[in-house]
């Protein structure tokens, strides 16, 4: 990755650099930024002092004193081309190194939907928010189920599109511990401003206990705890309210063992079959009066979560 020379070193000292990614952009940012700088200031010290001292003292004709010049309008032609010769090859070299993710990097998979993040790791965990560890490159490879969302972490200078059908991957090498936002940039629906999640960069050594004690929640939580967790990741918290309140899909509050009326005008009791065909087949049964946007969670759930969302529902009375 290339160094940021120490004339622009100060240029983003004021904005959080918590990546070699960040590092590249902030060089071409300040390279660009001082070029900026160096000919507004030319310029409108140009201005001032043609203002003043050719300042109109008279209102006699002007003359007509037009000439050619070889070596200034060389230097003006030159000079600029130069100049974003040197921007280019910047902003190249830049764009090929964030581009091309390093040999053995940590992969993580992305999934972006309405209106939440789902980051899968090896092992097969998810969960709503990244976590990787620090000074080791990751990889992430990432689709969505339904509209263009964009990946976008401000404190390591990446943004990238999330497009259905296809996948797109971002690589970064995390150089500082903590915890960092993360947003969708990219106008998704109703909910976008919600679709918020963090990055969390672990120390050495702790990222691996993490992942193992985090995949174990099913284990050590009792089942409508681990459902409450899921609820929360999964996306569930995004559509269905916990407490009576109409979102884009019914409410889990006291849902368990009514009658429910459906778009087709039959009626069906909401119970654990009924329940887990909603998840994984959501258009099957589609409620009355709610539009049929809830994706399917086939493959993504297994048997085990999916009980203990059952679970959960059940203790909202």
């Amino acid at each position: 990755m290339t160094r940021m020379p120490a004339v622009f070193a100060e240029v983003s000292s004021w904005m959080p650099r918590a990546s070699t990614a960040a590092e590249q952009v902030d060089w071409v940012f300040g390279l660009i930024l001082g070029i900026c700088m160096v000919f507004a200031i030319g310029i409108f010290g140009a201005l001032v002092v043609f203002v003043v001292r050719y300042r109109r003292r008279d209102r006699s004709p002007a003359t007509r004193a037009t000439h050619h010049n070889t070596w200034l309008e060389l230097a003006w032609t030159v000079i600029p081309a130069i100049l974003l010769a040197v921007i280019f090859v910047a902003g190249l070299t830049g764009f090929i190194q964030l581009s091309t993710p390093p040999e053995g990097a940590y992969e993580i998979k992305v999934n972006g939907k309405k209106w939440v993040w789902a980051f899968q790791y090896e092992n097969g965990y998810i969960d709503d928010t990244l976590h990787v560890p620090v000074d080791r490159p990751v990889v992430l490879t990432m689709t969505s189920d339904d509209v263009i969302h964009s990946m976008y972490i401000p404190a390591f200078r990446l943004k990238r599109d999330v497009i259905p059908g296809r996948y797109t991957k971002l690589w970064f090498e995390a150089t500082e511990a903590g915890t960092f936002d993360l947003f969708c940039a990219e106008y998704c629906g109703t909910k976008h401003s919600d679709m918020i999640s963090t990055v969390t960069v672990h120390p050495p050594g702790e990222f691996d206990r993490w992942l193992a004690t985090a995949s174990n929640f099913l284990e050590t939580m009792s089942p409508a705890e681990a459902g409450r967790t899921l609820y929360k990741r999964r996306g569930c918290a995004q559509c269905h309210s916990v407490d009576g309140s109409r979102m884009v899909g019914p409410s889990f509050y006291q849902s368990f063992g009514t009658t429910a009326g459906l778009d087709d005008g039959t009626s069906v009791t909401v119970n654990e079959n009924y329940i887990r065909e909603s998840i994984l087949e959501p258009q099957t049964k589609a409620r009355a009066g709610y539009q049929k946007v809830m994706p399917t969670y086939q493959g993504q759930l297994k048997d085990a979560e999916i009980d203990a969302i059952i679970e959960y529902i059940k203790t909202l009375k």
